[in-house]
């Protein structure tokens, strides 16, 4: 074997063994394997946090293959160039992007390697179905998610998963790379990340842990429970798919293997499988449009009449707006990464409807706190609250964040935890305290000094929202 030119094995947003025909490609080929990741430099703060982790892992499971990951930095092209170069690579193996930002520079890349004599073996590892690949009867591609996700159920399943391979040979000779440390993922001074540690485990492992211990406790009840941020009752899978620390196709077989053990999960498994198809549907939508993160897929609202307003901005991403279920998502953002779905879409309406900011500013903020951000969930999600999306939700369904509070968060354990200092409030009063700030005061609140009062009065922000996309169709129809 060793007298074979070396293969490599490039990981990106996959760093995952398992359920990967690029690592199958590579360890069945009987060329010594060099396993390679390269940084990529645009990604946010909280993303980089997780890759940091999630290397770690992915490095320690080669290892006891007995192989090293080698950590590159800089351009693809020019790395993937050098490496070859280096080390006489006759070979890469990897899967191609969904993002079509991204696939097309691969395109560029697999034709200057082939012209080149190498050999370039690429896959899809990151969906359950190729971008593009779910299309209407008269071959149209969908822009509504429902009947979307009934073809994507309709089509036979994905591949059962592939295990990780046994071994990974590597080169005689040991390839140089940057030390994990030295990239300087992790915030030091402040460790804005403290919380994250223990909210997380990232990596292979700790993906299939979250996955069996969905399955195990909250599958059954997912579709009743999924809305409520005070109950532990979502998969939290989402920042390991976004790494490819699981496949969609090994969490679509384990939901349905969870399903033939027990029927009686029927309920849960469709709304769960759904929001794997609202991820597809996302990746769907962008190959369509490329653009999709930056301008709406519908063009009239590319002239919606948005404020600017830094101080109501920096209330918002700092969970200071008066109104307690979004200040907490917006610490709950800020201090672990994440935040709970339903509060995303109360905290999004909020800052579009509310604060009459644009979405693209809610987008950038996403974009570098969360740990799972993904470029088109995180697209398709805020047009999507916007109103100007595909299958959008109606600019006027503007949530009323108080009645959102009092439905989904009852007993307000959910606020009481990210919003410490109305712990004291009553279960009534919770949800919102300027309703009757002379018995919040007497509770030891006082609106101003303890918790801001709210920055804007739903009613009339709303009543200014209408009017704005009441313009907007008048100047659209002009």
């Amino acid at each position: 074997m060793t007298d074979r030119r070396p293969m490599i094995l490039w990981f990106r947003r996959d760093l995952r063994l398992s359920d990967q025909q690029a690592v199958a490609s590579a360890a069945s080929s009987g060329r010594p394997v060099i396993p390679l990741h390269i940084l990529d430099e645009t990604m946010g703060g909280a993303a980089r946090w997780w890759l940091h982790h999630s290397l770690a892992g992915l490095h320690r499971d080669i290892a006891a293959l007995g192989n090293r990951l080698v950590l590159r930095r800089g351009p693809a092209t020019e790395v993937i160039a050098g490496l070859i170069a280096e080390t006489g690579a006759e070979a890469i193996a990897f899967n191609r992007s969904p993002d079509p930002a991204v696939a097309a520079s691969d395109e560029a890349l697999a034709r200057r390697l082939r012209q080149a004599g190498i050999e370039v073996i690429t896959s899809d590892g990151g969906l359950l179905f190729e971008p593009g690949g779910i299309r209407t009867g008269t071959g149209q591609r969908f822009r509504v998610f429902t009947p979307f996700w009934r073809a994507c159920r309709a089509a036979p399943p994905p591949a059962w998963p592939l295990p990780a391979p046994e071994a990974l040979p590597a080169p005689s000779t040991p390839v140089a790379g940057d030390k994990l440390d030295d990239w300087c993922l992790l915030p030091t001074a402040p460790d804005w990340a403290r919380g994250f540690a223990p909210c997380w485990q990232p990596g292979e492992a700790g993906a299939r842990a979250r996955l069996a211990a969905f399955i195990r406790h909250d599958l059954r009840d997912y579709g009743a429970r999924r809305d409520r941020p005070d109950l532990q009752a979502t998969s939290r899978l989402s920042p390991h798919l976004a790494f490819g620390e699981i496949s969609p196709g090994q969490v679509w077989h384990a939901a349905h293997h969870a399903l033939a053990r027990d029927p009686a999960r029927s309920t849960g498994v469709e709304r769960f499988l759904s929001e794997l198809g609202w991820r597809e549907f996302s990746y769907h939508l962008l190959a369509a449009e490329p653009e999709m993160p930056r301008r709406p897929l519908r063009p009239e609202f590319a002239r919606f009449p948005t404020l600017r307003d830094d101080t109501a901005l920096r209330a918002w991403q700092r969970g200071l707006t008066g109104y307690p279920i979004v200040d907490a998502g917006m610490r709950e953002l800020w201090q672990t990464g994440w935040m709970h779905n339903r509060v995303r879409m109360v905290a999004a309406s909020f800052l579009i409807k509310d604060l009459l900011l644009p979405w693209t500013e809610g987008l950038a903020w996403f974009a570098d706190t969360l740990v799972d951000h993904d470029v088109a969930s995180n697209a398709a999600s805020w047009q999507w609250v916007a109103g100007c999306g595909a299958d959008a939700a109606p600019f006027f369904r503007i949530f009323n964040p108080t009645l959102q509070s009092r439905k989904f968060d009852p007993a307000g354990a959910y606020i009481r935890r990210f919003v410490p200092e109305l712990a004291r409030l009553p279960d009534e009063l919770i949800h919102a305290p300027a309703a009757d700030p002379d018995r919040a005061a007497r509770h030891g609140v006082v609106l101003g000094r303890d918790y801001p009062a709210p920055i804007v009065d739903h009613d009339a922000a709303r009543q200014r929202a209408l009017a704005a996309l009441a313009s907007l169709k008048q100047e659209n129809a002009a």
